[in-house]
């Protein structure tokens, strides 16, 4: 969900900038710095950046700057000036004075009677120009989510098949198990003296007790959950927390394999799983 995006557009000697970045996060959180000049398109620019981006901790900076150079046509407020003069005139015919000689004069020093052309722009205009500056480094930023997206793609796909290929290496010590557990048991009874068992009942506890620790089940549970991470790794955008859960019940069915496993090889095995499979986790927070 990390990324960068910025753009620009240009109305009547004025420049808008919109810069974009995005950090991991389960929501979306926005921060805005929106300048006085356009904080009335604040809402606008808000849902732009809401639809487009979803998810993360968001940071949107927006300027306005005049552009170097450029000519800049001053003009006279004439209604303003016409009001400031009437005013005038009234008060000092109130006050029995004379106005003043140099009337022009005398009004240009009251505020508001110039305006520019920066001041004259269109509010339409400076919304359409600002929102697209918004889109456009919302779209930036998609671009680079998209290619972080690709490189995390890469990071997955081989570690979940080095995960199926180590579920694999389990199966023949599982196959060794069940004999070697029964033989170990029988030793053990051998050695005792003048021990006198019931066969059937024991067998029943030697079927009860390798059946608490038979993982058929968490191998193919475990498998499931591999070839379901890369098919929603496939499918549609905006899976992350599709990816997360799915990477959860990985570590459960690994944590099962680990607890039953009661031998080295396989508890080798299941640890490689587990370093792999945090590689994924701090990874997977990464997917939009």
């Amino acid at each position: 969900m990390t990324g960068f995006g910025k753009a620009s557009a240009e109305i009547n000697n004025k420049k808008i900038t919109v810069e974009l970045k995005s950090l991991n996060s389960k929501q979306l959180d926005m921060a805005a710095r929106i300048p006085s000049a356009i904080r009335g398109f604040e809402l606008d620019m808000r849902n732009i950046v809401a639809r487009e981006l979803q998810r993360g901790k968001v940071d949107m900076v927006a300027t306005v700057e005049t552009i170097s150079g450029a000519a800049v046509q001053v003009h006279l407020n004439v209604d303003t000036l016409r009001a400031y003069k009437q005013q005038v005139e009234n008060v000092a015919a109130e006050l029995g004075i004379d106005p003043p000689a140099d009337m022009l004069t005398f009004l240009m020093r009251f505020p508001d009677v110039t305006v520019t052309d920066n001041d004259m722009d269109d509010s339409d205009d400076m919304r359409n120009a600002v929102l697209k500056a918004t889109q456009d480094a919302a779209e930036a930023l998609i671009q680079h989510r998209r290619e972080e997206g690709k490189r995390l793609e890469e990071f997955f796909a081989p570690r979940i098949t080095a995960i199926a290929g180590l579920l694999e290496e389990i199966a023949p010590y599982e196959a060794e198990r069940v004999p070697r557990i029964r033989a170990r048991i029988e030793e053990g009874l051998a050695k005792i003296p003048v021990a006198e068992y019931d066969k059937g009942r024991l067998e029943q506890e030697m079927i009860f007790y390798i059946e608490k620790l038979d993982v058929n089940e968490e191998r193919q549970r475990l498998a499931q959950h591999l070839r379901y991470f890369i098919e929603t790794m496939d499918g549609e955008a905006g899976q992350g927390k599709k990816l997360g859960f799915i990477a959860q019940e990985m570590g459960r069915e690994i944590n099962t394999l680990g607890s039953k496993s009661n031998q080295a090889d396989m508890q080798r095995i299941v640890v490689k799983m587990k370093d792999i499979l945090e590689q994924i986790k701090e990874q997977v927070l990464n997917v939009m």
